[in-house]
């Protein structure tokens, strides 16, 4: 098991930045990541007409793939230096849907092992007061794989 560091190198948070700004669906929702320190990624939806189901609210789709890639950064944090990440499973429990305000995805790893690291994350909504309430929650499982560009 690895022992997170205290905090990121500044190549290393660039290597992580540079990586999820190749991220194209990322950029077509509209996720910015706001945090990352080791073990931990914050990322940030607005709510808009893109990402929303046939009722108005935030749609499973997109909460999910925030939640997968604050998950997937919080590991990449901790993956050997040069190496990617690549989801191998995640299950995600929907809690309650929201319409408004924005997403925070809050990333976390819980063991960081050589082939495997387990992460979860809490997707919270956040409405124009600042008040945060669970959305969703998600466990997965992540691979470290070589990085290949």
């Amino acid at each position: 098991m690895t022992t997170a560091p205290a905090v990121l190198s500044p190549a290393q948070e660039a290597a992580i930045r540079q990586s999820f700004a190749r991220q194209g669906l990322m950029a077509a929702l509209g996720v910015e990541m706001v945090r990352l320190e080791p073990g931990r990624a914050e990322l940030r939806l607005p709510h808009s007409e893109r990402i929303s189901q046939q009722q108005g609210g935030f749609h499973g789709g997109a909460i999910g793939a925030l939640a997968d890639v604050a998950g997937g950064y919080a590991a990449m944090t901790l993956a050997p230096e040069g190496d990617e990440v690549t989801t191998v499973e995640y299950k995600i429990n929907f809690l309650a849907a929201f319409a408004g305000g924005e997403l925070r995805a809050y990333g976390r790893v819980i063991r960081a092992g050589k082939r495997l690291i387990i992460t979860t994350a809490e997707v919270m909504h956040r409405d124009e007061d600042g008040a945060e309430t669970v959305c969703a929650v998600m466990q997965q499982t992540i691979a470290p794989v070589p990085k290949r560009y």
